[in-house]
């Protein structure tokens, strides 16, 4: 990958409480995913009310610290698209739903 588009699409966020999401559309330019070791959160989660980002655009992800996942090449996700939604430990916290642990 070299630039911005040819990265994953956020396909789907189904966390209607960040303020990134709009109508299930993440509006953010680009999200991180985190976590920790067999958790992969979406680092730009922002559990607020008030709605921001960009009023055009699909994020795309910007970089992922989950190096133990099977998209994860060279901290670049490789997969199509992702999907963030409710993690199994918190449903109120935003997960990277397409990560596969190796």
């Amino acid at each position: 990958m070299t630039t911005l588009m040819e990265m994953p699409e956020v396909a789907e966020c189904s966390i209607d409480g960040c303020g990134y999401n709009h109508d299930h559309g993440c509006h953010a330019g680009a999200v991180t995913i985190a976590g920790h070791q067999g958790d992969a959160s979406c680092a730009t989660f922002i559990p607020l009310s008030t709605k921001g980002g960009l009023e055009k655009v699909i994020a795309h992800v910007g970089a992922c610290q989950r190096a133990e996942c099977t998209h994860n090449q060279s901290l670049e996700c490789n997969a199509p698209s992702i999907r963030v939604g409710a993690g199994p430990e918190d449903p109120g916290h935003a997960d990277c739903l397409t990560f596969q642990e190796r």
